[in-house]
């Protein structure tokens, strides 16, 4: 893996035309298609309002990029993995913007994209002029996308309120992703997590990006919420199951430490 920085005249040249403009936002291209990849870093290196800062596959290390200081991202989802990306990467740079390109015009594609922490949403037929309008929405904090996007956005949303907390349940979780909800409701690390379960720090970390996907939530701290409403209502809204040291539903702990990720 290598991340592709602007030249010595590329970056000169965006230097003499950021002088005594308005600041413009980092970007940074992930796309496992270097030809695209090579393309959009082309293209966009020609608008005035956006200074392209480096590019890459989708293998590059979240440090490296993070040290590159992007406000957006270009993530080509085109790709298998493409989405996947995402949650290292708001793990290292919960502020940086993500804008997907080439969304196909499909609700499950949408709302993957939502899910995922997503800011922007470029379709595959969309031009420079869209990527430009989508980056610089992103960095505002707003949303452009086209109306059948947003139809779907609305639908996706609607459905998420009328679904009950409780369908997140055993059907959902898998054993081991139950054992870990229960521990995180109680306020354990990671690394503590590991160590009462017996298993690797890394394998506790995919088990929790899993979990933060089924609860759609993005802190850990926000699936204890959702299991204090479920339970205030019906305690037995997730029956978890007995743990080896003991533990059982009548142990759910709500107090400090629940966003501790180490």
């Amino acid at each position: 893996m290598l991340i592709d920085q602007p030249g010595d005249a590329l970056a000169k040249l965006d230097g003499m035309m950021a002088q005594g403009a308005a600041p413009r936002p980092r970007v940074f291209v992930l796309s496992d298609i270097r030809l695209l990849r090579e393309g959009v870093v082309l293209a966009l290196s020609q608008q005035s309002s956006i200074q392209v800062i480096g590019s890459s596959d989708l293998s590059a290390p979240p440090c490296q990029i993070a040290g590159l200081r992007p406000d957006a991202l270009l993530l080509d989802i085109t790709g298998p993995c493409g989405l996947d990306t995402s949650l290292p990467i708001r793990d290292v740079m919960p502020d940086v913007k993500i804008v997907a390109l080439g969304v196909a015009e499909v609700e499950q594609v949408v709302m993957a994209c939502a899910k995922a922490g997503v800011s922007g949403l470029v379709a595959p037929s969309g031009s420079v002029k869209d990527v430009v309008a989508a980056v610089h929405s992103a960095v505002r904090g707003e949303l452009v996308c086209s109306p059948r996007m947003a139809a779907m956005l609305l639908n996706g949303v609607s459905a998420l309120v009328a679904r009950p907390l409780a369908d997140v349940d055993n059907d959902t979780l898998t054993q081991r992703e139950r054992e870990i909800v229960l521990l995180m409701s109680e306020g354990l690390s990671n690394k503590q997590i590991a160590r009462s379960l017996g298993i690797q720090n890394a394998t506790v970390k995919n088990h929790v990006h899993s979990i933060l996907s089924k609860f759609r939530v993005r802190r850990r701290g926000e699936v204890a919420a959702q299991l204090r409403r479920g339970n205030a209502s019906n305690p037995e809204n997730l029956v978890l199951p007995k743990l080896p040291n003991g533990r059982t539903n009548a142990h759910y702990g709500y107090g400090v430490g629940l966003d501790q990720t180490g």
